[in-house]
This record gives structure tokens, C-alpha cells and sequence, in this order.
């Protein structure tokens, strides 16, 4: 669901944690921003759940195909980059990897290096692993639902399909009895996930608590990801619309990785 603010609305420190899930710099972190380019339409960022579209192919080299628009997510913010295919007549080429190229902001299909490639000016059906990304998206949100549960400063993380993991700059281990029985008790009570869109400007980075990086500059729009009453969060991951959908979770392992530093595992126990 995509609403919009009110003009000149400053979101504060206290509601807002920015996640640095990966080990990314600044200009990389491009996980809140709008990848919408004159390259590419990101599609995903609107509504996660399309799992094809049909695009004109703009480039094809063995090191990517860029498409005019496009459903799949590119590698960033800690959340892998979609596999799935490309597909044109009777051909198609496996895409193994996403990744989004800085400098003009295309989103890059990486293709299976003996494969088939499209031609230039083709008409071709671009569809996700929708099982691989459903699994992330319920990930990515659980990771989320972690950060509320736990409210320290995040220092990094990974959103994997089968187990990831949130970094807190705390000095103390949780229990991980406790995190789980939280984590389940906000992934059953049903909350809606919603995302919205904001000026750039009206995000004060200097009122965010970073760990790691500062949410990218110049960027022109930052989308939130809030989940009402729980947590609120620049974010441009993929996730679902409840969180019921996650399904029940569990804490597995809780590790000191410094003074003030504990990694919390976390995997989709339901499965």
C-alpha cells in the first residue's frame, strides 16, 4: 500500500533505526532509494508480488542483460539479488544473479555464462523464482519484526532464504527463548506492511542512528517500510503485505562478535 506524507514532514530519530543489513558503503547502500532510472523501472518496488512482466531488452552482453523495466529485485540492503529467466519465442535465458550498476542505475540480469542471449530491441517475458523471493520477502520482513524486538542500533545483517541474521550494537546476549516468543507473538498478530515514499529532504540523516553508513544523498525520494505501531524504517527490500505471512520463526543461535556487538540467527521454523 503507497500513501503519501504530507508535505514537509520531518521523520525523527526515535522512530527511525536506518538498517545496514550487508556489509555496504554509503554510495552502495542503495537499499531506501527509488532505482527507478531512465534504464530501468523497477517494478518490484511498487508491488513486490508481480512475479513477470514483459520488457524490451536495452543491452546484452555476457556480463548482463538490462531491460527497460523489470520485476527483479538487484542485489543490495543485504538482500540477495533475484534469479529466475528471461524467455522470448521458443529461447530463454536463465538469470542467476540481479545486480544494480551505480552509475546510471540500470538493473543488470546476470545470465548463466553458456547461455543463449536476447538481441537488442527484443520483446521478452522476465519472471522471478517466486518460491526463492517469497522466502526473502518473509525473511527480509522477520528481520524487521527483529529490530523491534530488540531496539539497538543495528551494526549490519543478511537476508538468506534459509537462516539470517541481524548484527546489534548491544553489550549483553538476549535470550533466545524470549526473542523467538516475541518474534512469533508480532509475526501471528497479523500486521499490515506498508511502504510510502518521501523527499529526500524530509529525512534529516543527521537525526538517524547509524552504525555503519548514512542513508544515501541525492538520491531525491527515500521509501519507508512501516509496519504500524511496530517499526518504521527506510527500506527498499521486498516483503509481505502481513505478517502473518512470515510464519513461525525461531531464534537458533546468538553469537558475541565484540565487546558491545551480539549476531542473532534467526529461520523460518514453519518451514
Amino acid at each position: 500500500m503507497l500513501t503519501q506524507l504530507p508535505p514537509r514532514t520531518l521523520i525523527k530519530a526515535e522512530r527511525l533505526r536506518f538498517p545496514v543489513f550487508g556489509d555496504t558503503t554509503a554510495l552502495e547502500s542503495y537499499s531506501a532509494i527509488n532505482l527507478g532510472s531512465d534504464m530501468s523501472e523497477a517494478l518490484f518496488q511498487n508491488d513486490a508480488y508481480l512475479t513477470e512482466c514483459t520488457a524490451t531488452v536495452l543491452e546484452s552482453t555476457q556480463q548482463g542483460v538490462v531491460l527497460d523495466r523489470t520485476v527483479f529485485y538487484p542485489v543490495g540492503g543485504g538482500q540477495p539479488g533475484d534469479s529466475g529467466r528471461l524467455s522470448w519465442g521458443s529461447d530463454e535465458m536463465p538469470v542467476i544473479d540481479t545486480k544494480w550498476r551505480r552509475d546510471d542505475g540500470a538493473i543488470v540480469h546476470v545470465p548463466d555464462p553458456e547461455t543463449l542471449l536476447p538481441e537488442v530491441g527484443a520483446q521478452v517475458v522476465a519472471e522471478i523464482d517466486w518460491d526463492r523471493r517469497h522466502r526473502l520477502m518473509r525473511m527480509h520482513t522477520c528481520l524487521h519484526l527483529l529490530g523491534a524486538v530488540l531496539k539497538f542500533p543495528v551494526t549490519g545483517g543478511q537476508v538468506r532464504e534459509d537462516k539470517s541474521r541481524l548484527d546489534f550494537d548491544m553489550p549483553d546476549s538476549p535470550d533466545k527463548a524470549d526473542v523467538t516468543s516475541e518474534l512469533n507473538a508480532l509475526i501471528e498478530a497479523g500486521h499490515p506492511v506498508e511502504s510510502r515514499w518521501i523527499d529526500e529532504e524530509d529525512l534529516d540523516p543527521d537525526l538517524i542512528r547509524t552504525m555503519s553508513v548514512k542513508p544515501p544523498t541525492g538520491v531525491g525520494r527515500i521509501r519507508l517500510l512501516e509496519i504500524p505501531g511496530v517499526d518504521l524504517q527506510p527500506c527498499g527490500g521486498t516483503h509481505v503485505k502481513n505478517t502473518s505471512e512470515i510464519g513461525r520463526v525461531e531464534v537458533t543461535k546468538v553469537e558475541k562478535k565484540g565487546r558491545q556487538n551480539r549476531r542473532v540467527h534467526v529461520v523460518l521454523a514453519g518451514d
